[in-house]
């Protein structure tokens, strides 16, 4: 069996700018909607033909599996989303779009949930999502999720956890992505 976690390209969407972290709530909600822009290297299209392809719901997840060469996704589920990020409704501060991610993403760490998804919770959603991706395995042998970054990330570590090997973190890197049980 195997599985292999794959962020999706680069979205259409830039983050970048200074704002208000009132001015948060449009960018997340367009970024939530945005494609991508850009296309996996060659020797990456039609590679991963063989296996059972997994999506999150979200456009960037989907085009990026489109542009990977797969004619049918096989699952587009919503458990495979990133989690989204809280933010402040109202803020008098200007803060690069950069800064505020990772204020934003490290209060989240801590527990900061306003208009956005716990911690707690996302991580619950990761252990349910892996879950489904080892049943998956078991059904097809070779799964590919083609994900976000810290839902992967999340899901790896959940993997692991389940004995499977593979990378702490999924990365860029194509030898980074895959996860095979333990045979231990």
């Amino acid at each position: 069996m195997e599985i292999i976690l794959l962020r999706h390209g680069k979205p259409e969407l830039e983050l970048k700018g200074i704002l208000k972290a009132s001015e948060f709530k449009q960018i997340a909600a367009a970024y939530a909607l945005s494609g991508i822009q850009d296309f996996p290297p060659k020797k990456l299209i039609n590679h991963f033909n063989s296996f059972y392809i997994v999506c999150s719901d979200m456009q960037r997840s989907i085009q990026s599996a489109e542009r990977l060469g797969f004619k049918d996704i096989h699952l587009s589920d919503e458990i495979f989303r990133e989690s989204d990020i809280p933010h402040f409704l109202q803020s008098y501060i200007k803060l690069s779009m950069i800064l505020w991610l990772i204020l934003f993403r490290v209060m989240w760490l801590f527990g900061f949930k306003r208009n956005g998804e716990s911690f707690i919770a996302a991580k619950k959603r990761a252990k349910i999502a892996t879950q489904k991706l080892i049943a998956i395995a078991h059904e097809n042998e070779k799964v590919i999720l083609v994900g976000h970054g810290i839902m992967n990330r999340m899901i790896a570590k959940q993997l692991r956890a389940k004995n499977w090997s593979g990378p702490i973190s999924p990365g860029k890197n194509i030898g980074n992505l895959l996860y095979i049980p333990d045979k231990r």
